[in-house]
């Protein structure tokens, strides 16, 4: 391994809460390691949303990110049901950071049911696209929509990135965890475009996992995975997982990387309860440090600090009260002042990984990014109407709408399930109906003014909310059918 000696320009956002704790022990160690590194401090977070910035991010820190291009970010804080965004997604999604990257490797002296079992895997999460997209609407007062958008392009991006991961890091393993089975147009995006990336990397084993399976083989033998990638939500979950595994979030380091920036990151929160308090474990940003400076290049300098870390912790003489587990517990400032003391010293239970720079995946730009299919027709739409009628009088109701147009209604679901024309088994709905009307000649394509004077007559009787097109590419159905559908 080598090590440059180029001054790295970094944007630093302390963040809220125990951040500016955790931010100053880092740097200190950092510079006593030898990192030579300018830091241009920056906001974000709760400071931002109380000066006014409703995106929680500043146009100041946009500016220092978009020149270092790299960010070390410890917690912000996030509204939790009200308020506005989450200003970590901000981040990540206003420079299309589109891979989270959070290894989980077991620490020396710390304690927990998996301790000693040498767990060393890496999550890889789709970090801007799924659910994360947050686009929510209110269908009706009782009822709300969150779209769950999936890409292949997106796919494509983070799945390489996944396997590029494995190279850089001498791993031999990449599970897809997805819900494909069912999600199976999302979801199954993602296991499709899996078994396609994963041709291009025959050097590595490309296995496909149900997500709920992940999670159970996780906690019955974790060491069976190396990397895990997944879409967005499910990631997210996972790698929390995967972090309690070995500690918690308290000493969990995480990347999100794009082709325009990247940003390291403390995973845990801003534990406002003991902000100021010098009680803060700054393990999880020193960790995501010593990413930073593979990031960089500067290989020696981050085994440097990972080996002075580990004998820290293997000591057990100067432990933060989270992991002290007994002993005599340290403060944050004294914590760090072990971890320098320690610079120069070699730990036995660090497996030294063949790291190398990741190759950052190279996928087409373009914004239909595959090629449109040879031949494509709009079935019919599914209508969403609120109405507080039962199913089958909003059925008669539609059917005599639909009398003399082109378009019958084929079914209508609630929450999912067929509801009419034969009603479920068991019912207990919402004023929410997905009504599914279809062209009365199969063999035709549907056209926009068709739709556009139909809904026109829905809308004399039914309040519809929104619209989705019955699309056919290449003679596949481009659409899901309700449970019961036939």
């Amino acid at each position: 391994m080598t090590t440059t000696a180029t001054k790295h320009n970094v944007t630093m956002i302390a963040g809220d809460g125990v951040g500016p704790e955790v931010a100053e022990a880092t740097k200190d160690i950092l510079a006593a390691a030898g990192a030579s590194i300018e830091w241009e401090d920056a906001v974000a977070g709760k400071r931002a949303f109380e000066s006014g910035v409703a995106s929680g991010v500043p146009r100041d820190t946009i500016d220092s990110l978009s020149k270092t291009r790299v960010a070390l970010k410890g917690p912000l804080e996030t509204p939790v049901g009200h308020g506005g965004k989450s200003a970590n997604v901000t981040l990540r999604k206003l420079f299309e950071m589109y891979g989270n990257i959070r290894p989980c490797v077991e620490l020396p002296g710390i304690g927990g049911p998996f301790a000693g079992r040498g767990i060393d895997l890496v999550v890889v999460r789709e970090n801007v696209e799924d659910v994360y997209a947050g686009i929510e609407h209110m269908q009706s007062p009782n009822v709300a929509q969150c779209l769950k958008l999936i890409s292949r392009k997106g796919c494509e991006k983070v799945l390489r990135l996944s396997f590029e991961l494995a190279k850089a890091q001498g791993r031999t393993k990449v599970h897809c965890a997805t819900k494909a089975n069912i999600m199976k147009l999302t979801e199954g995006m993602m296991k499709r475009t899996f078994e396609d990336v994963a041709q291009d990397y025959p050097g590595i084993e490309a296995h496909h996992i149900i997500i709920d399976n992940c999670c159970h083989q996780l906690v019955i033998r974790p060491e069976m995975f190396d990397v895990i990638v997944s879409t967005n939500m499910n990631g997210d979950i996972v790698s929390d997982l995967t972090s309690g595994l070995v500690g918690g979030l308290g000493i969990a380091p995480s990347m999100n990387i794009g082709d325009d920036a990247v940003m390291f990151e403390a995973v845990h929160g801003s534990a406002p309860d003991i902000a100021g308090q010098d009680k803060v474990n700054p393990t999880a940003l020193l960790l995501s440090a010593v990413m930073m400076l593979r990031h960089f290049g500067e290989f020696d300098t981050a085994l440097k600090i990972e080996h002075a870390l580990y004998v820290t912790l293997e000591e057990g003489k100067a432990l933060t009260g989270d992991i002290a587990q007994g002993r005599p517990a340290v403060g944050t400032k004294r914590f760090a002042e072990e971890v320098v003391a320690n610079l120069g010293k070699q730990s036995e239970k660090l497996t030294e990984r063949p790291y190398k720079p990741i190759e950052m995946p190279k996928v087409d730009s373009s914004l239909t990014f595959v090629s449109p299919p040879a031949k494509r027709r709009d079935l019919g739409a599914d209508i969403f109407i609120e109405s507080g009628d039962l199913p089958a009088q909003v059925g008669k109701g539609l059917d005599a709408i639909a009398e003399g147009t082109p378009f019958e209604l084929k079914m209508i679901s609630n929450r999912g399930t067929q509801v009419y024309p034969v009603a479920a088994a068991a019912f207990d709905g919402v004023d929410h109906h997905r009504c599914r009307f279809v062209l009365r000649d199969k063999s035709a394509a549907m056209t926009h003014a068709q739709l556009v004077e139909f809904l026109a007559k829905v809308a004399q009787t039914y309040r519809w909310i929104h619209v989705e097109l019955l699309p056919e590419f290449d003679g596949a159905a481009g659409y899901s059918k309700a449970q019961g559908e036939d």
